[in-house]
């Protein structure tokens, strides 16, 4: 049974062209872009990404759905920046990949967390640091950022405590961007850039990080 229920299509109609793309693709509409419906432009941007990633032409899917970009929602209903920087954070140590880490940690901090969060992903259960909100999306990302994936039912049932459907359905987004760029940086051994490296040399020492190849 899915974790988190696909939206009905009919009760987004603003999505109407871009699941009758998938549906003239692939014959039907997938369930994972109805799940995805929970936060409608995530399912729109997707599909622009895995079109032009398929060989399809930017600017005919941009025409195709330019009049019917769905509304961005409450920002209210949004997680906050550092939540979404921990989460990224935590999937990208789940990965092993060292310039992701050094990115999300550094941006972690610059929006204003307190820097000793980090090294309490690493004993995030026990930590006096993480709130439970926090402990919950750290086991997710961490789990779901495992190879293979170890994210469960109970994973999802300790989330909705502290998050809504469409809080949930972005916390897994941002777990999964960072398994397209965890494996995109670590494929192309992206070259860090200088501030992040002395941010991550001067706070990620508990992770045993190093630039490596990104050097």
């Amino acid at each position: 049974m899915a974790h988190v229920e696909p939206k009905n299509a009919a009760d987004v109609q603003d999505l109407a062209p871009v699941l009758a793309a998938s549906e003239a693709a692939m014959g039907f509409v997938p369930n994972s872009m109805l799940t995805m419906a929970h936060m409608p432009q995530l399912t729109m941007a997707f599909s622009l990404l895995a079109g032009t990633v398929f060989g399809g032409d930017l600017k005919t899917q941009m025409a195709a759905f330019s009049e019917h970009v769905p509304d961005a929602g409450d920002p209210a209903t949004k997680l906050p920046p550092t939540l979404v920087q921990l989460i990224a954070f935590s999937v990208s140590v789940a990965a092993g990949c060292r310039y992701c880490q050094a990115h999300t940690s550094n941006n972690f901090v610059r929006f204003g967390a307190d820097a000793r969060k980090l090294e309490a992903v690493l004993h995030y259960e026990d930590s006096q640091l993480l709130d439970d909100a926090e402990k919950a999306v750290v086991s997710l990302a961490l789990a779901a950022g495992a190879v293979p994936n170890e994210s469960s039912a109970a994973h999802f049932e300790a989330l909705r405590v502290h998050f809504d459907e469409q809080q949930i359905t972005q916390i897994v987004a941002v777990i999964s961007l960072f398994g397209f760029l965890n494996r995109w940086n670590d494929t192309m051994a992206t070259q860090l850039e200088s501030h992040p490296v002395a941010f991550a040399e001067a706070k990620l020492g508990a992770f045993g990080w190093a630039a490596g190849k990104h050097g």
